[in-house]
């Protein structure tokens, strides 16, 4: 059993905090986390910086960050001018997301769903074209602040339109954190005839985030998204909280015998260094409670 875990602390954990973060700090987090055995980082967002501040200046932490062997750089994009900015860098995979329901695509993008996934279509043709990687994820995949239970046909529809397009990785996201593991499953088991690597990208808003990731686990998914200390939340959704902890992932993915390649020591370190540089508690738990050995297998 295999997975890869996406660090997103860098972007979407320090998107919605109160304090605003210089680049150079933020490449210097990257940088914390580029050594922890991590192999994919998403390091800064290319949005517009009036509506989301806390990631202005994303072309100098990419070009502030130090490239490290066997660590890839990714990058949000909403739209064609986010990949434009990003196609400017040394990121080497794009990463497009959309809202499945119209209330939350056009308040988060200003667009309709309609218009995000032409979008799709033409940002991974450039993304491919210029020799990177295209993922997209589908964010409130399980629950929308604004219009509230979302049918899985519509999403497992719009996923097929994003395979179609030929992006590389689909990834379902609880934005507000409102799924539950049965849905999970039966999310990821419609998706799978797509033949396309999928992931998930969880919120521990209703303190189900570890238990959605370990169904998508044994549902056979390519990627969980995690932000180390359990750092984030979207400024644009209500109430949304946190993402699930990178270290408390690691330490539930390494009980279970998945080999994650991180250095937990190493990355306890990075979750120590955010927590200061926030000056307030944050959510992760293995932190604050400490580690414990491993079963046995």
């Amino acid at each position: 059993m295999t997975v890869r875990i996406c660090e997103v602390g860098p972007r979407d954990g320090l998107q919605n905090e109160a304090e605003q973060l210089s680049p150079r700090l933020r490449a210097e987090f990257v940088d914390r986390l580029s050594s922890t055995g991590l192999r994919r980082v998403e390091i800064a967002s290319f949005v517009n910086p009036e509506r989301v501040p806390r990631m202005a200046g994303a072309e100098e932490v990419c070009a502030t960050a130090k490239p490290v062997a066997g660590v890839e750089h990714a990058a949000l994009v909403l739209n064609p001018r986010g990949y434009e900015r990003l196609a400017r860098t040394r990121c080497v995979e794009a990463r497009m997301a959309f809202c499945v329901t119209e209330s939350f695509n056009r308040r988060n993008q200003g667009r309709s769903v309609e218009q995000s996934v032409a979008d799709v279509g033409g940002i991974v043709a450039a993304a491919h074209a210029d020799g990177r990687r295209a993922s997209v994820t589908l964010a409130a995949s399980f629950g929308c602040p604004f219009e509230g239970v979302v049918d899985p046909g519509r999403v497992l529809d719009l996923a097929g339109q994003v395979a179609a397009a030929g992006a590389d990785e689909i990834v379902f996201a609880d934005t507000i954190g409102v799924g539950v593991p049965r849905q999970v499953t039966r999310l990821l088991t419609g998706a799978a005839a797509l033949g396309v690597p999928l992931g998930l990208h969880l919120h521990n808003t209703r303190n189900t985030g570890y238990a959605n990731a370990y169904a998508g686990l044994e549902a056979g998914v390519s990627v969980l998204d995690s932000s180390v200390a359990g750092i984030g939340g979207c400024p644009f959704a209500p109430n949304a909280t946190g993402n699930i902890a990178t270290e408390d992932l690691v330490y539930l993915l390494e009980g279970q015998g998945v080999d994650t390649g991180v250095d937990l020591d190493a990355l306890l370190s990075a979750a120590a260094w955010i927590t200061e540089v926030l000056g307030r508690p944050l959510p992760g738990q293995l932190l604050r409670a400490g580690r414990f050995p491993a079963p046995p297998r």
